[in-house]
């Protein structure tokens, strides 16, 4: 225990973990000694004989929950989504049934509560300013809707739920990753690869040999459509890809069935219908029906496009003489095709001008420096978690230090999919700590002395997390439960979607698409045609989204007394309600599986998003509302950019987020930017 670097707090820069000496072994020790400070900190407060204050009950709740639980929770969960083994997997096996337990003894304690909840009664008369108000109300928020109401034989009980759900989800978790590695397509014909890039096709091959396979691997991603799709001309090829992309997934059925029914039984008791509306309740939506009845509407539109889509691709398989209807992997393919006989856009064509480092830093962060006048240095002294991992110190317009963000752009086996925004040290004015964010995406990574280049959907996933990671950057807040992207999950989309608005602006393109050899400048018209296509494809990408918002709602909708059976086939269940749950909505659409199915949907049954993956079209409500404000005031500018930063972005869930959002435009968000942008007017 004495040398466990969790214990303290480290003496790095920004107090970044000493990632040098973390061992595994350093983990369940330092969770334990975490929940041990925890809970003796709570019971100094239960234990006072002075009437509750602020500060003797809220501010210190808030004080207890900044020690070595949380700096190890973070290093932890990062590492485990990004770094795994089965080491770090036993960890989280074990240590995840114990969290749930001992966040149940502080939500369920009955003598914190009555604190809690006689500041909360009286809150008209403490004369609490915004950032202390916003605190309280979290707080008896998070016990209300924690058990701390219920009885004893019903606290019980709910300790049980969590302590299994836990357990539930690192189940779920590990097997999307196993799935992941197991669905990879392995090529022995380097025919087969025939529209692969060059670089794709080294990439391939150098995934065999990290396996120690003879010729070319295909790995897949979290999303059921592959993205290679679109490239591969070998039918066959591409239709083992999509297969083994959306069959993953059955050995998670049971686990899935599982948890819903016990997000069910717990939403139950604690006053809701179904799990749905306990989600939605705490969310800025409010209600489920309203998130519904939203997502209804847009699907119907979606789908028309989509059907509109397919009949135009059709065309052209039967003007090719295919001989065959269209099938789900052959839309990507087809799709390209027509996108550049109407646009004249070849995204492989633009490749060679997107690479990694000339994205990262005279994309990504020159827009932040011309937005908000951030300076970024590579601290190559700072060493992160994985050796592909680099860090960056961050730097105001005033040459302030601001923090420190890590950048961890390569896919690889040990990482779960997707990309994701992490706080590896949370900013707070009570701590006195800085914010450290991590940036994790899923960019193939080139075989060694060769370039990455990176596709156009890996640029705007770039800008996309890092807007989350100047959400937590510019965060100003007093405590750490408000601090940074803590917002509701409908609205913490929001500022990343916006970042996404300067990937085609003007000066920022012209300075990062530049070709990787001659440093020559993307021809113009590559470019307008990039920005020309953009809207193609609407109808399918709003309905492959709209499919799994519907269907993680469609599942967190049933009482416990509805969620199928298991029974000898749980994958067979799982399979009959999703294809119900989609025809029920008129979204079903062979050709288009949802983004993720209900065996590897990760977001919704190990990553915090369960019914609420409408978030992203609701956040995107006010993103599409907000680049309009952008355009009609003078766009990429430090003026505009100081303004966002002033009134949202630094403001994390210190207020409610939709007060900070009507400060910063001036108004409540309108839908009709939204409809324009998705072709759903």
């Amino acid at each position: 225990m004495t040398d466990n670097p969790f214990l303290t707090v480290s003496d790095l820069p920004y107090h970044l973990p000493r990632f040098e000496d973390v061992a595994v072994e350093h983990y369940l020790p330092a969770f334990e000694a975490g929940m041990a400070e925890e809970l003796a900190a709570v019971a100094a407060i239960t234990a006072q004989d002075e009437e509750p204050t602020f500060a003797n009950t809220v501010v210190a709740l808030e004080r207890a929950g900044t020690g070595v639980l949380a700096r190890v929770s973070m290093a932890f969960y990062n590492k485990n989504t990004s770094d795994t083994d089965a080491d770090h997997q036993a960890v989280e096996t074990e240590i995840g049934p114990r969290l749930a337990e001992h966040r149940d003894r502080i939500l369920l304690d009955a003598a914190l509560f009555a604190r809690v909840d006689a500041l909360w009664r009286r809150r008209e008369e403490l004369g609490l300013d915004e950032q202390d108000d916003r605190l309280l109300e979290r707080y008896h928020s998070e016990f209300v809707r924690g058990g701390a109401a219920l009885d004893e034989e019903g606290k019980a009980r709910l300790s049980r739920i969590n302590a299994e759900l836990a357990e539930l989800s690192a189940k779920y978790n590990q097997q999307v990753l196993a799935d992941i590695n197991d669905a990879a397509v392995h090529v022995t014909d380097s025919s087969e690869l025939d529209g692969l890039g060059e670089a794709a096709v080294k990439a391939a091959a150098a995934a065999a040999s990290d396996r120690g396979l003879e010729g070319y691997l295909l790995t897949q991603s979290l999303f059921s459509n592959h993205p290679q799709l679109e490239q591969l001309s070998d039918r066959g090829l591409r239709e083992r890809l999509w297969k083994a992309s959306t069959s993953r997934g059955a050995e998670n059925a049971a686990t899935l069935l599982a948890m819903v029914r016990l997000r069910a039984e717990k939403a139950r008791m604690l006053g809701f219908e179904h799990h749905a509306d306990y989600i939605a309740a705490d969310q800025t939506a409010g209600d489920a029906g309203i998130i519904a009845e939203r997502l209804a509407g847009l699907a119907a539109a979606s789908v028309r496009n989509a059907r509109a889509e397919a009949a135009e691709l059709q065309e052209l398989v039967d003007a090719e003489d295919g001989g065959f209807p269209l099938e789900a992997w052959d839309w990507s393919y087809y799709a390209a095709k027509v996108r550049r006989a109407k646009y004249g856009f070849d995204a492989d064509a633009l490749r060679p001008y997107l690479e990694l480092d000339r994205v990262l830093f005279d994309g990504v962060f020159a827009a932040a420096g011309r937005e908000f006048g951030l300076t970024f240095t590579e601290r190559d002294d700072l060493v992160g978690y994985h050796p592909d991992v680099r860090v960056f110190e961050v730097f105001d317009a005033d040459g302030t230090a601001l923090g420190l963000f890590l950048a961890d752009f390569f896919t690889r086996d040990s990482k779960k999919g997707g990309a994701w925004m992490n706080p590896i040290v949370v900013q707070s004015e009570l701590t006195g700590d800085r914010p450290v964010v991590v940036n994790n995406l899923n960019i193939v990574k080139p075989p060694a002395g060769e370039p990455a280049l990176v596709t156009v959907d890996n640029v705007r996933t770039m800008f996309h997390e890092f807007g989350h990671a100047l959400h937590g950057l510019f965060s100003a807040c007093r405590y750490p439960k408000t601090s940074m992207t803590s917002t509701p999950r409908d609205f913490v989309e929001y500022p990343s979607q916006v970042n996404e608005m300067w990937i085609l602006w003007p000066e920022v393109v012209a300075e990062y698409a530049r070709h990787h050899v001659t440093g020559e400048a993307a021809p113009a018209e590559l470019l307008e045609q990039w920005e020309a296509s953009g809207s193609f494809g609407e109808g399918f990408s709003s309905t492959e989204y709209l499919a799994a918002a519907i269907l993680d709602q469609a599942w967190h909708r049933l009482a416990p007394e509805d969620v199928p059976e298991a029974g000898d086939d749980a994958a067979a269940a799982v399979e009959a309600f999703e294809r119900r749950a989609l025809q029920d909505a008129g979204i079903a659409m062979e050709q288009i599986a949802p983004r993720y199915r209900s065996g590897y949907f990760a977001h919704i049954f190990a990553g915090g998003y369960s019914a609420g993956y409408y978030s992203y079209i609701w956040s995107e409500i006010l993103d599409a509302d907000t680049v309009e404000w952008f355009k009609e005031h003078g766009g990429l500018t430090r003026e505009n950019g100081d303004h966002f930063r002033e009134f949202l972005l630094s403001k994390g869930g210190s207020i409610d987020p939709m007060e900070s959002y009507r400060r910063f435009r001036g108004r409540d968000a309108e839908i009709e930017p939204l409809l324009e942008r998705r072709g759903l007017k």
